[in-house]
């Protein structure tokens, strides 16, 4: 059995969610999406796990 999970979408939904819980949060969350999505970017892992 192949699950394909992809981590983008799963951060910017944490993301999403702890904006509207907590708005004065808005500028670290979005830092630390944007280095997360830069460093999946750099290593090539194109943001999906294949876990088995």
């Amino acid at each position: 059995m192949h699950i394909n999970l992809s981590l983008a979408p799963i951060v910017a939904l944490i993301a999403g969610i702890l904006i509207l819980v907590m708005p004065k949060l808005l500028n670290y969350i979005i830092a630390l999406y944007l280095i997360l999505i830069g460093l999946l970017g750099l290593f090539g892992t194109g943001g999906a796990f294949h876990l088995r």
